[in-house]
């Protein structure tokens, strides 16, 4: 199936008459909204109910979460990355976002709306203007102010009703077994939990991850004698969250102080987290490194986190609580801005190991922890722009790999306007500014940005940063069609730096530019020479991103001497390396050499699937040229030749199912022998 529902990770209790009735609405309604209290478990049944209207909708189901957004900047470059558009497109991305879902069937769901309810109405008033065929379900605390849309609010379970029991005997019993539901009076308790709480579920968890330590019979009584303290506390919800609250608030006074400590401290993650980063953020006063794990698996076991693998994960209504103490404590702005440092160090060490063995694990780091890097720059914007300058200029290749390109740009604007005066960190966010506008198209911005982004290495008298904005200024002029003028100023940037090591990133990059330079003014030979070396050199050091575009380029040699074999085996080199990277522009350019390659060896079918696949991905991408122009004959070579053996009905056929198949397993068969 098309599209990403995150996965659960807990068992779904009751709930099946909403949950059909949801699935309806989605059949017949192009917007639906899915509202009520937090707690009251909107995402879960969102997730079952879009999984269950997923074949209705053929172009896939997607969803975007919007918890971790602080703001609407992000909003639709959000959305945009949750149906797989890259943003290599020089167009505005609402525009680009709603080209792309013109012609598609497909059910977009919009999770945690509340904080950016009006904004999200404007978004999908675009959306479903420009895309008569999609359909939208938002979760939200409140409806949406559009027009048009169908409201499914979810109620609590039945307090007196059987769901409501279910729901926290089974929690009891994963956490502390069936004979915890045994003791005397336990039946009667548990029934007076549900009412005490009103039904809500994510209430009678927390109620269930108490039981263990105390009997459900004293989780009863405790909780009943605390909901008026509770009520009377200094934290001041609506009414109608009373039940939560008491909940949310209970489980906090249960946790032992050292718990409750970090819970505090934890609500300035936004995404998910790991033990490491969770110490190395929170730590402090009487909360020492080495006790986090343990406190972790505490809170855990009282449902205050969730785990999933290695890393956790704190819902937002149990966030919302842990700020509030955070800000009581006198914390929140240092524990903002320990959390900035520590993702500035992440992302230092994620640049450090790019040329290296770290490569792919320091991509899929900066990956995983993407929200929280986003709220560390956000941060730096207010207190430090020069620092979220570097920081941006050094995630530039990480984000581009990742499709957040769109993203990158944002934020390097944003910091060079807020960080005006020539430093070492404006060079480098100028330079990845302009590597970002190159990847979009935007020729003549990225030249002026070249420009300037050398002149101030050269005044900055840094050898490194004279190579980062060569390389920029090479790959603008490759994509432009000046392969001469790419491979000049590579070569007068390589010439002033005699003493760098081949390893560094910058000189690499500068030597790739050179390669694929070479290939596109058609001497072969050196290229050829070129490539090889240098990917001995990145086998050698175990780098990846310039060794699959050698193959790229190793690929496009072979099929101009007509040695296809070797040509598709460059190219699902090439493929393998991007799908371990996640590259999706390195993928389509990948997939369309490797189309060539198929069909000068032969094998016309393979190779008109994957064209289609690329087609795909390409449309995703928004790239205005498919890749650099030396391609473009090389692709009208092969659809002619895929044609000709095909012919036009088998041709389209093969074609077609490689664009509606696109996808991981697609492609990674594609990338097979």
């Amino acid at each position: 199936m098309k599209g990403h529902i995150p996965p659960e990770t807990t068992s779904f209790v009751g709930r099946e008459r909403e949950l059909a009735w949801l699935a309806a609405m989605i059949a017949t309604s192009r917007l639906v909204t899915l509202t009520g209290v937090g707690g009251v478990g909107k995402t879960r049944v969102a997730m079952r109910a879009a999984a269950r209207a997923a074949p209705l909708f053929p172009d896939g189901v997607w969803w975007a979460d919007l918890s971790t957004l602080s703001g609407p900047d992000l909003l639709v470059a959000t959305v945009s990355d949750a149906v797989d558009i890259v943003g290599h497109s020089p167009h505005m991305p609402l525009q680009v976002l709603g080209d792309y879902v013109a012609d598609k069937r497909l059910l977009l769901v919009l999770d945690s709306c509340e904080h950016l309810a009006d904004e999200c109405a404007g978004l999908v008033r675009e959306l479903l203007a420009a895309g008569p065929g999609i359909g939208v379900l938002a979760t939200s605390r409140r409806p949406l102010s559009s027009h048009g849309q169908d409201l499914l609010v979810l109620d609590p379970l039945p307090a007196e009703g059987p769901d409501a029991l279910a729901l926290l005997t089974e929690r009891v019993a994963e956490r502390a077994g069936r004979r915890a539901l045994e003791e005397p009076g336990a039946a009667e308790a548990a029934s007076a939990v549900c009412r005490r709480l009103e039904g809500i579920p994510l209430a009678i968890e927390l109620a269930a991850g108490q039981v263990g330590p105390a009997s459900m019979a004293e989780i009863a009584s405790l909780l009943g004698s605390r909901f008026d303290a509770l009520t009377r506390s200094g934290f001041v919800w609506p009414h109608r969250h009373r039940a939560m609250r008491t909940a949310v608030g209970w489980s906090h006074e249960l946790c032992a102080p050292l718990e409750r400590l970090l819970w505090a401290r934890l609500s300035v993650f936004r995404g998910a987290f790991c033990a490491e980063s969770a110490a190395d953020v929170t730590a402090g006063g009487p909360l020492r490194p080495e006790d986090v794990p343990r406190l972790l698996d505490g809170l855990v076991a009282q449902s205050v986190l969730r785990r999933d693998g290695e890393r956790y994960r704190m819902l937002d209504t149990i966030r919302e609580y842990g700020d509030a103490w955070l800000g009581e404590l006198g914390e929140r702005d240092a524990l903002a801005e320990r959390h900035a440092a520590h993702f500035v160090r992440l992302a230092r060490r994620a640049e450090a190991g790019w040329t290296g063995n770290g490569q792919i694990t320091g991509h899929r780091t900066v990956e995983q922890v993407h929200a929280d890097l986003r709220a560390a720059l956000d941060r730096l914007l207010a207190t430090d722009p020069a620092r979220a300058a570097d920081t941006t200029g050094r995630l530039v290749f990480f984000w581009a790999c990742s499709g957040h390109v769109k993203e990158a740009r944002s934020y390097l604007e944003r910091a060079l306007t807020a960080c005006p005066e020539p430093s070492p960190a404006r060079t480098r966010a100028l330079t990845a500014l302009g590597v970002a506008v190159s990847l979009q198209g935007d020729y003549a911005l990225a030249a002026r940005l070249g420009a300037e982004a050398a002149a101030a290495a050269r005044a900055d008298g840094d050898k490194d940063a004279q190579l980062g904005a060569a390389y920029m200024v090479g790959l603008l002029d490759l994509l432009a069609g000046r392969p001469d003028r790419a491979i000049a100023t590579v070569d007068e940037a390589l010439a002033g730096a005699p003493g760098f090591a081949f390893g560094s990133g910058a000189h690499l990059r500068c030597h790739l530019v050179r390669v694929f330079g070479l290939t596109a003014r058609g001497d072969l030979e050196r290229a050829d020479r070129m490539a090889h070396e240098l990917r001995e050199h990145c086998v050698l050091i175990d780098e990846v991103w310039t060794r699959s575009y050698l193959d790229y380029q190793l690929a496009l040699i072979a099929l101009s001497r007509s040695a296809a074999r070797d040509a598709v085996r460059h190219a699902r080199m090439m493929l393998n390396a991007k799908r371990a990277l996640g590259d999706a522009f390195g993928l389509a350019l990948g997939l369309d050499v490797l189309a060539a390659a198929l069909v000068a060896d032969g094998q016309a079918q393979a190779a008109a699937v994957a064209y289609g696949t690329s087609d795909t991905l390409w449309r995703g991408l928004g790239h205005p040229q498919r890749g650099t122009p030396e391609l473009k004959p090389v692709r009208d070579r092969c659809e002619a030749a895929m044609r000709s053996a095909l012919g036009d009905d088998g041709y389209d056929r093969a074609f077609r199912r490689g664009a509606a198949t696109a996808s991981a397993g697609a492609i990674a068969a594609l990338a097979s022998d």
